[in-house]
């Protein structure tokens, strides 16, 4: 019911994003996950249970789409990829909490033994609303609202630091200016529809699609949310130690997780998916082994090597699937597609969660370690895609990404109404024409 409530939101994330802002529409989605925590803890029958969990799944999209975006605008151009990757590992931090809690409560007689889980699940959310008064309208936004002030005093105040603060400003709100009026220009009515109007911006979505896919079919979920039916395949069955696994491991992924979102980003994107991917296969070729030595053999060593795996499985996938995903996903697509791009990886996200869901625990309880075949040869499908489809943009900024995929001509007509604002235009010019605000910039 979660990743349900999911797919049913990605729809409706664009429009509402376009509406109200960045900021809005995450307390927004803030308040529909507060209310589906204290429906789910109050919960007294089932069908109220799963109200609850799809509630929850509703409302995560939109603070999910809308926060990256968020980082990724307002964040200064040279630090944009560090706070983008951090963005992704900071979930490691609520996954430890709820391993925490859950390693606490279990052995509770009582009803509090989930509900206290699901009442801490609303925690983040009151986090966000409370500090969201603290953190500026991303100003690409205020810009496309015709709030060209307010976005300028928000770049003058947190990117005009040195003593070239105020001509980088300048210049970059000239870019952003310049960049926007342009995407307006070819921007369909109907916001999906962006989705097939060029090939350009197929290749975008086509990149957005299989992105979401690969973060969820990478056998990441296997261990996710099937740990505990692994660890019992090899021989490890008493709750407490299962629980104490669990919680170690959501400690070794943020020990791990957070100085890799430090470093991949400072590596060309390709370099990260492609290391991340092979990197994967080795581990999951060789966990497969020691999974079919275990079962054969019954032997311990086997079994210990299968754990040692799992956890060595986190390095290599946090440097591309976790580290990289939110960081590509902001530079592919221009400001005006960014929500639609990030909404449409949520939802083969959460397409993919449904396949680990529902086919993942019976494929496992039917043929056991030989399922882990399956995924060697995905991952390879993976290895593929990311070698032929995925460009390059590591070291650039966001305007200078919009028309990547567009050719040197829109990029050069970027470059001459950037260059004839800086010559003191008052208005936008793209191509030698004049760009006025009433033309949506």
């Amino acid at each position: 019911m979660y990743s349900l409530g999911a797919l049913c939101s990605v729809p409706f994330i664009p429009f509402v994003s376009d509406r109200l802002g960045r900021r809005w529409t995450i307390i927004t989605a803030s308040f529909i996950m507060i209310a589906g925590a204290a429906i789910q803890t109050a919960s007294q029958n089932f069908s109220m249970f799963m109200f609850s969990r799809w509630l929850l799944g509703f409302g995560i999209p939109f603070a999910i789409v809308n926060a990256s975006s968020l980082i990724g605008e307002l964040a200064y151009a040279k630090e944009r990829p560090t706070m983008t990757s951090l963005f992704n590992s900071s979930w490691f931090v609520g996954s430890i909490i709820a391993s925490g809690t859950t390693y606490g409560t279990f052995a509770m007689a009582s009803t509090w033994s989930w509900r206290i889980p699901s009442l801490l699940q609303a925690f983040p959310s009151l986090c966000q609303i409370l500090f969201m008064y603290f953190c500026p309208e991303s100003p690409r936004w205020l810009i496309a609202k015709d709030r060209a002030e307010e976005a300028q005093a928000i770049l003058q105040k947190y990117h005009g630091e040195g003593t070239d603060g105020e001509e980088f400003v300048r210049l970059e709100y000239a870019q952003i200016r310049t960049t926007i009026a342009l995407e307006l220009e070819n921007a369909r009515k109907f916001m999906w529809a962006d989705m097939w109007r060029d090939p350009a911006m197929r290749r975008r979505f086509f990149l957005a699609g299989v992105t979401g896919f690969f973060t969820q079919w990478s056998g990441n979920n296997l261990i996710s949310y099937y740990l505990r039916k692994i660890l019992v395949q090899i021989g490890i069955t008493e709750t407490a130690t299962i629980q104490k696994i669990i919680l170690s491991k959501s400690c070794w992924d943020l020990i791990c997780g957070v100085p890799i979102a430090l470093i991949a980003p400072r590596f060309p994107r390709r370099k990260g998916f492609l290391t991340c991917t092979i990197g994967v296969l080795a581990v999951y070729i060789t966990w497969t082994i020691a999974s079919a030595r275990r079962e054969i053999e019954h032997s311990d060593k086997a079994a210990v090597a299968v754990i040692v795996f799992i956890y060595l499985y986190s390095v290599f996938y946090n440097i591309g699937w976790n580290a990289l995903t939110y960081t590509y996903m902001v530079e592919i697509f221009p400001f005006q597609q960014r929500a639609k791009g990030i909404a449409f990886e949520q939802f083969t996200v959460r397409i993919g969660n449904f396949f680990n869901t529902y086919v993942n625990p019976i494929a496992m309880d039917s043929i056991g370690w030989k399922y882990y075949i399956f995924y060697c040869c995905w991952v390879c499908v993976e290895i593929a895609t990311v070698y032929l489809f995925f460009p390059e943009t590591h070291n650039r900024t966001l305007e200078e990404l919009s028309f990547m995929f567009e050719g040197r001509e829109k990029q050069r007509e970027v470059e001459k109404g950037v260059e004839m604002q800086l010559q003191g235009k008052g208005e936008v010019f793209v191509e030698g024409r004049e760009v006025s605000h009433k033309d949506g910039v």
